[in-house]
């Protein structure tokens, strides 16, 4: 993406770095619990992956670049921390994190020389700069490295980027730009003119005619005048302009003019000032000195973790990589550890331990890089009295002043502090003895009801064997077991994180894991009785507990029932359950200030300010569904935290908004578990600068409303967002779908989501357009309305038709509120160039009336985007190339499925299948105003989807002229009336 700052040159020493990485370097290796390899580390041609050899795994010896997460200089991570301290130089030392989970490759080279090439190149990769697009692409068309290419060679590369032009379209630019002798060949000179040629975007270039009076280029005044018009900019300048030409224009003849030619004007609407989210919210706008309840507050669930719950590593570089990623909750599971110093791990489990002196140190080095709000230490504390002093001990003596010790009694305080007064602190949310206890009792029992990490009973490992079954093959088992399950788990559509359910994965590890052990040879001999329990008991069981409860306290729906029996060995027996308490040391509770862990038994507010209330995520479904106004009210003076059942053992996420929408602060996610889930909550806290800190609704802070009201707020005005989406551009095929392994190119089409309240929750979609993922046109109009925009995500989603069904490409995911008006560019989240070029427009509207009815200037002509009392015109393909629907889509009963049967439908509807003549569309289109609402229905997943078209009017759009295209004048209607007037229901354009 082009930036502000981006010269397209490369720097100096960029070939120098490529060419030593492609050479290669002999490094050392380290490996944990081991001196190290020496290997040779090279980039491979393509400059894509870093491989490395010998191997004995050579497919495994490779990491992709764009899987890199960051690159460290010097003895920075885990495993170098454990080699002594004068081993290594640490300038020759250098870490690359890698993949999902933060995966480290620690690396040694010879001299400082060599360290700082591959630490420079690699971030030259990392950050997109290369050589010029053009000559990445020639370097790998080039197959047998002659510096030219043929036709042939030009095919094959189109269909490899997914290009599926007439091969009489592509020998004509071909010869266009073969101008030397050599006929019959392009030099790297002649394909980066053919490249170019390909790579025209005819939307933009369109765009660019409409306001330049049909010219090529647009003048300073021109350009301001798309600016105001389209983009809705305000206090554009003539220097503004200037600018934008001095920065974005390639050819000195346009500058040295002071106009903005096709090649100038793409690069700047590809510039992230063209991009779908508002770049004024990468920065803090929203007001930061209202009371902490009235944020939400990015959370992490067992953030050591790197992987699921119970067999993955735990490291101290999770929290440096959640803290930069702009989490401002962190999880630390303090467990009694050896020599007197306490570990962080999840118990009762195999995942390894780190020091809690570690974490802590992490924590104090990463939690202000990024920005100064207060960072939030969500203690889970199981340790004896004399290692919790020890807790007490490093957090006051690595934190020191970052802690906030004031000695505000929260008993008494009316209100939490702001974020804003909390800059550079560090919150410990933990328990508080009792007040009735007194300042010198030294320690006391508290509560310990509100564990909300501590593994059920049913669930612990249980560290006996049964006779010939050693503790290695029993977790060689269980591991190999689970990662069977969790890959099974991962073939499955990306947006539908509930097609396996954790509830049977559990079934299946234990059912396997009881059949492992009765196999072994010494439990078979008769008479023998095993000597334990197996590794789990009734693991993945319901939990079945007999509960005394006051007003509709209960647990988990897996782990609870009111009164409930369970069978074993014949006889039934009544499981009770009785309070659990914990000892706690004064020294620890004392830093405990604003977020005082207590026991969720119900919702309601007791006076006291400073609690923080712990709900498992169905505890928390129960609440919201039977409680959810008084819920809310409770959350306008408190805290409350959700986090994901114990039963979630790959790590998965729960769905973040229906918490969200009841105005819960602390909703903690496994942020090492990439999915929609994280998706959601990165796009959630995007905004207001991705400081952690999101501002909730007005309504939620006072008041209340039912979120699950068909009109919560009729009182308000809604939102109309039409959005036309347009093109594509540059779409891969999707790594893992059925038919890519057969050079398949793409069918792509869009699918665009609304998530926020129910009643806003909704999806539609595109057409499909056949082959062809590297410039796709779709010219088609979705149109919603938002009830409460304020929390409302939009999500783009671009997806592979197949005849099977549909692959995931990619998506990209916005806050309602951080959506700009105009021509924008959507990247797809982690895909570097692959994008969709959409129009936005946002219009308010009151109760069920358009504004049309409300507002009688608004007439329909300024609706479509023109002046009153000026005829209408239009230009083929202009951005309203909307296809005839089938008429079952036209019939106001029509019912949009989600089966295999209505895509395809759909597809041969909307767009001719492959072997079919494709109709070409005429210059005019109708558009027909009806007053009526359209039918909608639900899918399976609950979501709502629309059965007809909504209005496909153009959003206020770009004057056309008459002439534009010389002798492609077209005719116009001239049966818009006046709004005044009665008839007003066909108007073309």
């Amino acid at each position: 993406v082009a930036d502000l700052e981006f010269c397209p040159k490369l720097e100096p020493d960029f070939e120098r770095c490529m060419s030593v990485m492609q050479s290669g370097t002999q490094m050392i290796k380290l490996k944990r619990g081991s001196k190290g390899l020496v290997r040779l580390f090279y980039l491979d041609e393509h400059r894509t992956r870093l491989r490395w050899r010998p191997s004995r795994k050579s497919e495994k010896a490779k990491i992709l670049i764009d899987s890199i997460y960051k690159v460290t200089e010097g003895r920075q991570s885990e495993i170098f921390h454990r080699q002594a301290e004068g081993n290594f130089d640490p300038s020759c030392c250098f870490t690359i994190y890698h993949g999902n989970h933060m995966e480290s490759l620690d690396l040694i080279t010879s001299n400082p020389e060599e360290a700082r090439t591959w630490i420079t190149g690699l971030k030259y990769l990392m950050a997109g700069i290369s050589d010029e697009d053009s000559l990445q692409t020639f370097e790998e068309a080039d197959k047998n490295g002659d510096g030219l290419l043929n036709i042939e060679e030009i095919h094959q590369l189109m269909h490899k980027l997914n290009v599926n032009l007439p091969r009489r379209k592509v020998r004509q630019m071909f010869q266009e730009a073969d101008t030397d002798e050599n006929q019959g060949t392009l030099t790297f000179e002649e394909f980066c003119v053919f490249y170019k040629m390909m790579s025209l975007r005819r939307d933009l270039y369109l765009l660019l005619l409409s306001y330049s009076d049909k010219k090529d280029h647009l003048t300073v005044e021109e350009l301001a005048q798309f600016l105001k018009v389209e983009q809705k900019m305000n206090n554009v300048t003539t220097d503004y302009c200037l600018d934008i030409i001095k920065k974005f224009e390639v050819s000195e003849e346009n500058k040295v003019k002071n106009v903005l030619g096709i090649e100038g004007f793409t690069n700047f609407m590809r510039s992230p000032a063209c991009d779908v989210f508002n770049p004024l919210h990468h920065e803090v706008y929203q007001d930061m000195d209202q009371p902490l309840c009235n944020y939400y507050i990015a959370s992490s669930h067992n953030t050591y973790l790197t992987g699921d719950q119970l067999l993955s590593q735990s490291k101290v570089d999770m929290y440096a990589r959640v803290l930069q990623e702009g989490c401002r909750c962190v999880e630390v599971d303090c467990w009694d550890g050896p020599d007197g110093e306490p570990v962080v791990h999840h118990g009762y489990t195999l995942t390894s331990k780190v020091l809690f002196r570690d974490v802590v140190e992490t924590i104090n080095k990463h939690a202000f890089v990024k920005n100064e709000f207060p960072v939030i230490l969500s203690i889970e504390n199981h340790c004896s009295i004399q290692q919790q002093r020890k807790i007490a001990q490093y957090l006051k003596g690595i934190f020191r002043d970052k802690l906030d010790l004031s000695s505000v009694d929260t008993g008494e305080c009316k209100q939490l502090p702001s974020p804003q007064s909390l800059k550079g602190k560090i919150l410990v949310k933990g328990k508080k003895l009792p007040y009735h206890l007194g300042d010198d009792a030294e320690e006391g029992e508290v509560s310990d009801e509100d564990s909300a990490d501590e593994i059920e009973d049913e669930c612990k490992f249980k560290l006996h064997y049964n006779n010939g079954t050693t503790e290695h093959q029993v977790e060689s088992f269980i591991r190999k077991k689970l990662e069977s399950l969790l890959k099974e788990s991962q073939i499955r559509d990306k947006e539908d994180p509930d097609s396996f359910t954790v509830r049977a994965l559990l079934k299946a590890t234990h059912e396997g894991l009881n059949a492992h052990l009765k196999q072994s040879p010494d439990v078979k001999e008769s008479g023998k009785k095993s000597h334990g329990r197996s590794l789990m008991t009734n693991f993945g069981k319901h939990k079945k507990t007999t509960k005394s409860r006051s007003k509709s306290y209960s647990t988990d729906d897996e782990e609870d029932t009111q009164q409930n029996t369970v069978k074993e060995g014949g006889q039934l027996y009544r499981l009770g359950r009785r309070r659990k308490t914990m000892k706690l040391c004064r020294e620890l509770s004392d830093l405990v200030v604003y977020t005082n862990s207590v026991a969720a038994q119900d919702i309601v507010d007791d006076g006291t300010t400073g609690n923080v209330l712990s709900f498992s995520e169905t505890r928390a479904h129960q609440v919201v569904q039977q409680k959810s106004e008084q819920f809310m009210i409770y959350n306008q003076k408190q805290l409350t935290r959700i986090y994901p059942s114990a039963y979630r053992i790959d790590s998965s996420n729960f769905n973040p908004l229906p918490y969200w929408n009841a105005g819960c602060q602390l909703v903690a996610l496994n942020y090492q578990s990439e999915g929609r889930m994280m998706q959601l909550n990165r796009a959630k806290f995007k905004t207001n600068g991705n400081c952690g800190y999101v501002l909730k609704p007005q309504q939620m802070c006072k008041g209340t409303f039912n979120p699950f009201s068909g009109d919560p707020l009729p009182a308000n005005p809604k939102k109309q967002l039409i959005l036309k989406v347009i093109s594509g551009q540059q779409l891969p095929k999707p790594p893992d779908s059925m038919f890519g392994d057969r050079g398949e190119i793409i069918d792509p089409f869009v699918e665009v989501e609304i998530i926020g309240l129910p009643v806003d929750c909704c999806k539609d979609q595109t057409r499909v357009v056949d082959d062809n993922g590297f410039n796709p046109v779709w010219e088609e109009t979705l149109t919603f309305t938002v009830h409460m925009p304020e929390i409302a995500l939009v999500r783009f989603l671009v997806w592979d038709h197949d005849p099977i069904g549909r692959d995931f490409v990619g998506q990209r995911t916005v806050t309602f509120s951080s959506l700009v008006p105009g021509y924008r560019h959507v990247y797809l989240e982690g895909l570097t160039e692959a994008s969709i070029f959409v129009h936005i427009t946002i219009n308010e509207i009151y109760g069920k009336w358009s504004p049309l009815i409300l507002n009688p200037s608004y007439t329909i002509l300024h609706f479509l985007g023109a002046t009153k009392n000026r005829q209408l015109q239009g230009l083929k393909g202009l951005f309203n190339k909307n296809p005839r629907h089938s008429s079952a889509e036209n019939n106001s009963h029509y019912v949009r499925k989600r089966s295999i049967g209505d895509r395809i439908l759909r597809r041969t509807a909307s767009a001719p299948a492959k072997g079919r003549k494709k109709s070409k569309m005429g210059f005019q289109e109708m558009v027909e105003i009806k007053d009526s609402v359209s039918e909608a229905t639900r899918d399976q997943d609950g979501v709502l989807r629309r059965t007809t078209r909504s209005l496909q009017a153009r959003p206020v759009s770009m004057p056309v002229d008459r002439n534009l295209l010389g002798a492609l004048s077209l005719p116009v209607s001239e049966t818009a009336k006046d709004v005044e007037g009665k008839e007003n229901s066909l108007v073309q354009i």
